[in-house]
C-alpha cells in the first residue's frame, strides 16, 4: 500500500484546506535544506511533504486523489484513469512532474512564495531567486519581492540623538542607522534587504517600525527638548541657581526673582540638531508648595500684605 499524503502532512483527511496549509507551513519550515545543511535527510523529506501538498493543497488534485483517480505521486490509478486522466493534453495529470533539484520537490507549476510568505526566502539565504522558465519557455515577468516589516523597541535618548542598532533578520545581521529626532512611530526603510524578487525581479525592503520609550522628565515636540522643573516657593520669589538635565549632560540655569509656575526658560541649542537647523530645550518652571507644615514659613506669609493674583 502506497504512502498517504495526509499521513504525510500530518493532518486528517477531513482538514480543511487552511489546516493543511498551516501543516505544510510548519513542515516546510522545520525541514527547508537551507536550514538543515548538517541533515541530508531534510531534502528528501522537504521533497515529500512539498509533493503532497502539491496535490492536497490543490482542490482539483485533492478531489482526483480521494476518488483514488490519481495516487500520491500525482500519477493516474487504474485502465481508465491511463487514457482517460490525461489532462490537456499532459501526461499524469496537474503538476505531475517534480524536480530533482537541491531543494527537492517543487513542482513545475509550484510557486513556494505564495505558500511561505515571501519573507521566508530571506530566512533562508534567498532560496527562491532565479526565473522560471514554463512549458514552451515563455518566462514569467519579474516581480518585486515582498517587504519584511521588523518592530524596534529604542530608549528616548537614542530616538533624539541618533545612534545604531543591530537587529538579526533571516540569518543576517543589519546595522540600522536611528536618525536624529526619532519620534514613536516613524518607520525607517532599508532598500534592498527584503525579500527576493521573483523571476528575477528586484528585493523587496526591510521596513522597521521605531516604538520610542517615554523618558521620566524629557518630551520631544518638534526639534526642542521640553520638561518640567520644580521649584521650591523659596527659589520662585528669591530665585536660585538650579542643575537641570539635558540630552547632552547635566548643566546650571538661574531661575529669576520672583518667577510664576508656567514661566518658560531656554536652552540655547540644547534641543535636536538636524538638517532642519539646532532646537533648544524649553523649561517650564512649576513652583511646588512645601508638603511638611513650617510654623517659621506660615508666619512670614503671614506678615505680608494681601495681593490679589486673579484677573477673574
Amino acid at each position: 500500500m502506497g504512502k498517504d499524503l495526509y499521513t504525510v502532512l500530518g493532518v486528517a483527511k477531513g482538514a480543511t484546506k487552511a489546516e493543511i496549509k498551516t501543516a505544510y507551513h510548519k513542515l516546510a519550515r522545520k525541514y527547508h535544506p537551507d536550514v538543515n545543511k548538517d541533515n541530508p535527510s531534510a531534502a528528501e523529506k522537504f521533497k515529500e511533504i512539498s509533493a503532497a501538498y502539491d496535490i492536497l493543497g490543490d482542490d482539483e488534485k485533492r478531489r482526483k486523489y480521494d476518488n483514488n483517480e490519481i495516487d500520491a505521486d500525482g500519477k493516474p490509478t487504474g485502465f481508465g484513469a491511463g487514457f482517460g486522466g490525461f489532462d490537456g493534453g499532459r501526461p499524469f495529470g496537474q503538476g505531475g512532474f517534480y524536480s530533482s533539484s537541491s531543494t527537492g520537490g517543487q513542482g513545475a507549476n509550484f510557486d513556494f512564495s505564495s505558500i511561505f510568505g515571501d519573507d521566508i526566502f530571506s530566512a533562508f539565504g534567498g532560496g527562491a531567486r532565479g526565473g522560471y522558465q514554463g512549458f514552451g519557455g515563455a518566462s514569467r515577468r519579474p516581480r518585486k519581492g515582498e517587504d519584511i516589516t521588523y518592530t524596534m523597541r529604542i530608549d528616548f535618548l537614542t530616538a533624539v540623538r541618533g545612534g545604531e542598532r543591530q537587529v538579526s533578520l533571516g540569518g543576517r545581521n543589519i546595522n540600522v542607522k536611528i536618525p536624529s529626532g526619532t519620534v514613536n512611530g516613524q518607520t525607517l526603510r532599508l532598500k534592498g534587504l527584503g525579500a527576493p524578487g521573483h523571476y528575477n525581479g528586484e528585493p523587496g525592503d526591510v521596513l522597521i517600525t521605531l516604538n520610542v520609550d517615554k523618558h521620566p522628565y524629557f518630551e520631544l515636540e518638534g526639534q526642542n527638548i521640553t520638561m518640567e522643573l520644580p521649584i521650591s516657593v523659596k527659589e520662585a520669589i528669591l530665585g536660585a541657581k538650579v542643575t537641570v538635565p539635558t540630552i547632552d549632560g547635566q548643566v546650571a540655569v538661574k531661575v529669576p526673582p520672583y518667577a510664576g509656575s508656567g514661566d518658560k526658560l531656554r536652552l540655547k541649542g540644547k534641543g535636536i540638531k538636524n538638517r532642519n537647523g539646532q532646537g533648544d530645550q524649553i523649561i517650564t518652571l512649576k513652583i511646588v508648595a512645601p508638603r511638611t507644615k513650617s510654623p517659621e514659613l506660615e508666619k512670614v506669609l503671614q506678615s505680608l500684605p494681601d495681593e490679589n493674583v486673579r484677573t477673574f
